[in-house]
């Protein structure tokens, strides 16, 4: 334990794999021959730093490195230079790239330009978006599945919860992320919460996001048919609204 740091901050469930804490393991339903020795089994940040002073979710720590455990039991962690820090609740470990095997979707900040989403393989950083801009501007995830049925992944954050609260949303294909889709006034994030509210769905085979309007007062839904539709399902009537919402 390293004196002076708090515990990890506790991750709301909005990933397939629902998975509190600094620790998330990767949900392997796939056994045999697809499992190779570089199969990422668990993430989770190490080295706590209070060189990014945002306190965007509760405290002024943040996470110098990422520490991923494979499925030989081997360990590799990947430090980041000094400019950056991971500003996040936990890893999330999701198939990204629709090969059975997962990757590790992480939210890095740069003291100059700002949040942007990274995903890592065993080997490292394989892609990441760009950097918001401006520093101390930050993303929240939403959620990552294959939103619009075209057998890619997408994934999706909201884009300055507090100010911006556009719900942005990128599709993974051929090693890059690209962004497809940007919807404003959506938002699932309130400054100094240690978590994220909202998440992501899957009701009658049909994946929705699920986040808050952007003066917190309903509950959206947002899911892609012929293009990306959003319904109000009712009001936010308190703090556990959106996670109830989670639930078909």
């Amino acid at each position: 334990m390293r004196c002076g740091f708090k515990a990890p901050r506790l991750a709301v469930r909005f990933w397939p794999c629902h998975v509190r804490g600094a620790l998330m393991a990767a949900c392997l339903w796939l056994a045999g021959p697809a499992l190779a020795a570089e199969t990422i089994t668990t993430a989770r940040y190490t080295d706590p730093t209070t060189r990014y002073p945002h306190g965007v979710l509760g405290d002024q720590i943040e996470w110098g490195s990422i520490e991923l455990t494979l499925s030989n039991g081997k360990r590799r962690s990947f430090t980041l230079p000094d400019h950056l820090v991971f500003e996040d609740l936990a890893p999330r470990v999701i198939d990204v790239t629709s090969d059975g095997l997962p990757e590790v979707i992480a939210v890095e900040s740069d003291a100059r330009q700002g949040a942007r989403l990274a995903i890592y393989g065993p080997q490292g950083r394989m892609a990441a978006t760009p950097h918001i801009g401006t520093r101390f501007r930050w993303l929240a995830p939403v959620g990552a599945a294959d939103l619009d049925g075209d057998g890619n992944i997408e994934i999706a954050y909201i884009d300055r919860p507090h100010l911006a609260k556009i719900l942005r949303i990128w599709r993974f294909a051929d090693g890059q992320l690209t962004e497809i889709a940007a919807l404003p006034g959506l938002t699932n994030h309130r400054i100094g919460e240690d978590f994220i509210s909202g998440g992501l769905r899957t009701c009658d085979g049909q994946p929705e996001l699920i986040v808050a309007s952007a003066d917190w007062q309903r509950i959206i839904a947002i899911h892609h048919e012929d293009d990306w539709r959003t319904r109000d399902l009712g009001p936010l009537t308190d703090d556990k609204a959106l996670a109830r919402a989670l639930t078909c």
